[in-house]
């Protein structure tokens, strides 16, 4: 086969000390001036660095590119033997029907290994590189043995074969020895179109640390699980998972280890063929993120800065933002009036949220979106805190600090690059505390909420999540030019955690000709429940959050109005809520630990509560909450009074049951808003994942943003600043 090659290729190849023929140069570049077109002029060792470097189309034949050849090819030669450039040829070189390799050729085609191969069938072989469609003897026979004998003519005249040995290779006719066709799947490609979103982001990255991934030689390890992309892969591209409306219906979305920060997996597109490096949705297409943003710019800040807690009462009434007349509503146009921060999130209302960022302050708000990664624009003003310009990618990392407890990771895909010359970098991502360990909890808590009794289709039964939807609408300008957008979403998503994993889906339509209806809303949330199972299903490991000694739950009474009342030992199941406080801002608790029943103190981080007033007999997070005092003044609008808490002790058990509930843990001084409660929430029996809050009189929530008087509908702020043409809400499914 080595005097084959050479004799039709090269067959001054051992006589080649740069690895180029200078003289063939020259005449590749007379014919380039003179004719317009490239030929020749390569020698094997070039030929190599094209298969292993360069593009191997026709147009991609310029002299520049001859140049740049010839140089590495004398890198090359400096650095390899010949026998070794000849074997990684030999190794690398295409030969049709999905083989690549002279070995793997072999088999192939004649059922042989290569030394096994006789003498016309080795020429075949090495005839067909040069054109593998065009010599493929099952499809063109004639052309293959006029190849295989131009092979054989040129080993007999560079003395390597006899005249007797060329006379009888020549008379065989090409299709002895050959075996049957048969169609292969190259399971390489296959595998390249379903990671093709991730290694476009990795080789970005490459690039960044410095590095060349198409010159530097460089073996590169990921930190994509592959058996997860896959999944993901199916789960969008077929129908045995989710039921698309149709096939231009769109999907980003991206999966991070919300404990390190390491990617592992990305989608960033469905129905895309075998398109390389094409458009990544995951990253690329910053999308309004809906109410997805609320933990992020509204309520994670509130609770960091200002100390609220989970029962803050906010006020859902006609609300017009500042400096404008630009009036916010929710998809209903319906106001709920008195709601707790638990409802107010679980549910998606519009206008709660927004007062909540007024509260925070959005500068301050914008701060902390920034140090989870997400960058809001400031003339987005208080309009932002119901959708910002959010990726996939961006979505699922800052969701993960709320997982991991307030730590956030930078994402990142690669975590080793070995180079040529044997140096092995290694990468790793160190976390940056960014929120108290408290606020990343309360969120969680509330959060569990939505997949249990919001966003049911997103639940997973007996897994330990919490998760948030958010879904825009078009500007009325859209609307205006095609009426058919009206009642439909322009985004759908969902973000979605475990302690393990973290998850953003996003849905909708490259163009404005299409809207999602209410009816495939719920597609993210799928989306996110086949993939989480899956992943859940591979990882027996499924723990529930620890509650910090730096958060008191307390059972807070139904009847409470603007300050919370310690619900009585005594009360009946319906007539009180769990709700976390944070340490310091408890309300004082009238009762003794005592005069609660002996099991009292079990419990999840669910607002669900058991039948038996205080009492279960499941086990979960512990609630280490020693008398103390508030030493802070820097109390929430509202009363802020200081006094001491009771104690309260919970054994912890983060297992895999469904079957934890909370417990009745006590605390002092508390924060709330000066409006009346209307409607506690409140939820029986021993289910477990939820932190719900649910109100009684909910059961379809909705995020909407739609604005009066403009096409901006999630509204504007103080100088009348508007949105870049979407607007928010959300329906229940």
């Amino acid at each position: 086969m080595e005097d084959a090659v050479v004799s039709i290729e090269d067959k001054n190849f051992y006589n080649e000390p740069l690895g180029i023929d200078p003289v063939r140069i020259a005449k590749s570049a007379v014919n380039n001036v003179t004719r317009g077109t490239l030929q020749g002029g390569s020698t094997l060792t070039q030929q190599l660095v094209k298969l292993t470097v360069f593009s191997t189309e026709t147009k991609d034949q310029t002299f520049k590119r001859k140049m740049q050849e010839a140089w590495l090819a004398m890198r090359v030669s400096q650095k390899f033997s010949k026998q070794q450039i000849l074997e990684f040829y030999i190794n690398k070189v295409y030969l049709n029907n999905g083989i690549y390799g002279m070995e793997t050729g072999a088999k192939y085609y004649y059922g042989k290994t290569l030394k096994q191969l006789t003498l016309p069938e080795m020429a075949m072989l090495a005839g067909l590189p040069n054109a593998p469609s065009n010599y493929d003897p099952y499809t063109h026979p004639t052309e293959s043995k006029q190849r295989r004998d131009l092979v054989i003519q040129a080993m007999y005249d560079n003395n390597k074969i006899t005249k007797a040995q060329a006379t009888e290779a020549m008379n065989t006719p090409i299709s002895t020895g050959l075996q049957p066709y048969k169609k292969v799947t190259n399971s390489s490609n296959t595998k390249r179109i379903i990671a093709d979103p991730y290694i476009k982001e990795a080789i970005t990255e490459v690039k960044k640390r410095g590095f060349d991934p198409y010159r530097d030689n460089l073996k590169i390890t990921v930190n994509m699980d592959y058996d997860a992309q896959k999944r993901l892969y199916n789960i969008v591209n077929t129908s045995n998972y989710v039921q698309f409306p149709d096939s231009k219906m769109q999907v980003g979305a991206t999966i991070v280890n919300p404990n390190n920060g390491k990617v592992v997996a990305m989608i960033g597109g469905r129905n895309l063929g075998y398109v390389q490096f094409g458009l990544n949705r995951a990253v690329q297409t910053s999308r309004s993120n809906g109410s997805t943003m609320k933990p992020i710019l509204d309520y994670g800040p509130a609770i960091e800065y200002l100390n609220w807690s989970t029962y803050h009462q906010l006020d859902d009434s006609a609300y017009t933002y500042p400096g404008t007349n630009i009036a916010l509503k929710d998809w209903d146009e319906q106001y709920e009036g008195q709601m707790s921060l638990r409802k107010a999130l679980v549910n998606s209302r519009n206008i709660p949220a927004v007062k909540a960022l007024q509260a925070t302050g959005f500068d301050k708000a914008r701060g902390f979106a920034k140090k989870l990664g997400i960058d809001v624009k400031e003339d987005e003003g208080l309009q932002a805190g119901i959708g910002s310009g959010v990726s996939s990618l961006q979505g699922a990392s800052a969701y993960a600090a709320f997982s991991n407890g307030g730590t956030y990771y930078k994402p990142y895909y690669v975590s080793k690059i070995e180079t040529a010359d044997g140096i092995t970098h290694n990468y790793d991502k160190s976390g940056k505390r960014v929120m108290k360990e408290s606020t990343a909890y309360m969120i969680t808590d509330v959060l569990k909420g939505v997949p249990q009794s919001y966003a049911t289709y997103a639940n997973i039964s007996g897994l330990h999540q919490a998760g948030k939807t958010g879904t825009t609408n078009y500007a009325s300008e859209a609307i205006a030019s095609n009426p058919a957008l009206s009642g439909t979403a322009k985004d759908s998503w969902y973000n979605g955690y475990t302690k393990n994993y973290s998850i953003s889906v996003w849905t909708g339509y490259d163009t404005n000709q299409s809207g999602v209806s209410s009816t495939y809303q719920s597609v993210a949330g799928k989306i996110y429940k086949a993939e989480m199972s899956y992943l859940a299903s591979q990882n027996n490991s499924n723990p529930n959050w620890k509650k910090p000694s730096s958060v008191v739950a307390m059972m807070i009474s139904n009847s409470s109005s603007t300050t919370p009342v310690v619900a009585s030992p005594s009360a009946s199941s319906s007539s009180y809520t769990r709700e976390l406080f944070v340490k310091g801002y408890a309300p004082s608790n009238p009762y003794k630990s005592s005069d609660y029943s002996s099991s009292s103190a079990s419990g999840s981080s669910s607002n669900q509560v058991t039948t038996n007033r205080h009492s279960s007999s499941s086990s979960s997070e512990s609630d280490d909450e020693n008398n103390s005092t508030s030493s802070s003044g820097n109390t929430e609008t509202g009363t802020g009074s200081n006094s001491s808490q009771n104690t309260n002790s919970n054994s912890n058990s983060s297992s895999n049951t469904a079957n934890n509930n909370n417990s009745g843990s006590t605390g002092n001084t508390g924060n709330s808003s000066s409006n009346t409660n209307n409607g506690g929430s409140t939820n029986t029996g021993n289910t477990g994942n939820s932190n719900g809050g649910t109100s009684d009189n909910s059961g379809s929530g909705s995020d909407s943003g739609t604005s009066s008087g403009t096409g901006n509908s999630e509204g504007s702020t103080g100088g009348g600043a508007t949105t870049n043409g979407s607007s928010s809400t959300e329906s229940a499914n």
